[in-house]
């Protein structure tokens, strides 16, 4: 069975296609067939005026154009489209996404701050960890960061805070709102023992791959710190050269690292373990959850 996700973040646009097939243990594999990523930035639109710019929006119709092509290419039944951050602060947002299903026929939906964090954490990838432990996702894009905590086999909490990397670029984040993000972890967190952290989005899987660890091995918060540093010491066009670094990746993994080493921080945990996963895996599980209910 094909499934597909679009992702439409603040920082860069995702197609995910991906077979649904089960294992010898009758388990369900997803293999992944095609991951698109275009870096259509919008959260440098609507973090500074609210909107959309028709330049971005005729970008993005393009670009759902272009996945439309490729949907139909692999012959893909079940599609889930949902839009972030940026889409949730403009004004005309909704207006935007009614021309993209008129031109695409593909419905995309805006969804919550709350309803991000579970989708991630519908990639249940702490199920396959210690159980006696307590795991906390951390995704950070480009308008949010989502954060989970799971306990003892069960979810405990889901919150998301306008805290991105685009926001961080622009100054729009106050002190006040790293303050409360602080405040949350530190009163949530109380009592709940020993926490490692799941990290997903793109800084995180580029930081991963730079560090050349094994798969399956954590980064320690003072590797990231290091990252920090070292990064923070270089302007954006060095960094492209000197990491072979994209320029929409270049600019927004010193931020990223920023919310990273201030989440694990103020967590108080060591360690961070990077699956590489996404948004767009969370809603191809969670798709695959809808279908197989439908069915039975």
């Amino acid at each position: 069975m094909k499934l597909a996700a679009i992702d439409i973040g603040s920082n860069a646009a995702r197609l995910l296609i991906s077979e649904a097939s089960p294992n010898s243990s009758g388990v369900m594999d997803f293999t992944k067939l095609n991951l698109v990523r275009v870096p259509l930035r919008l959260g440098f639109d609507v973090f500074t005026s609210n909107i959309i710019s028709e330049k971005k929006a005729e970008q993005l119709i393009n670009t759902i154009k272009s996945y439309r092509l490729l949907l139909d290419v692999y012959d893909v039944k079940y599609l889930k489209a949902c839009a972030t951050s940026a889409m949730r602060d403009a004004t005309n947002g909704p207006e935007i996404l009614q021309q993209v299903k008129d031109a695409t026929g593909i419905d995309i939906k805006i969804i919550s701050g709350q309803e991000e964090a579970a989708f991630i954490y519908e990639n249940h990838v702490a199920e396959h960890l210690d159980t006696t432990k307590s795991y906390l996702y951390i995704d950070v894009g480009g308008g949010s960061t989502e954060l989970t905590l799971f306990s003892a086999g069960k979810q405990v909490f889901k919150e998301s805070f306008n805290i991105g990397t685009i926001r961080l670029l622009q100054q729009q984040v106050t002190d006040v709102q790293w303050q409360q993000l602080k405040d949350f972890l530190k009163q949530q967190l109380k009592g709940a023992g020993p926490v490692y952290a799941i990290g997903s989005g793109g800084n995180i899987n580029k930081i991963f791959s730079l560090s050349k660890r094994k798969e399956g091995k954590p980064l320690s918060l003072d590797t990231l710190k290091d990252y920090y540093k070292e990064f923070s010491s270089f302007t954006v066009e060095e960094r492209i050269h000197l990491y072979n670094l994209r320029e929409d990746r270049a600019d927004v993994i010193v931020p990223a690292l920023q919310i990273y080493v201030n989440v694990m921080r103020w967590a108080d945990t060591p360690e961070i373990f990077v699956p590489k996963i996404g948004l767009a895996d969370g809603l191809i599980h969670a798709l695959y959850e809808e279908i197989a209910v439908s069915r039975t």
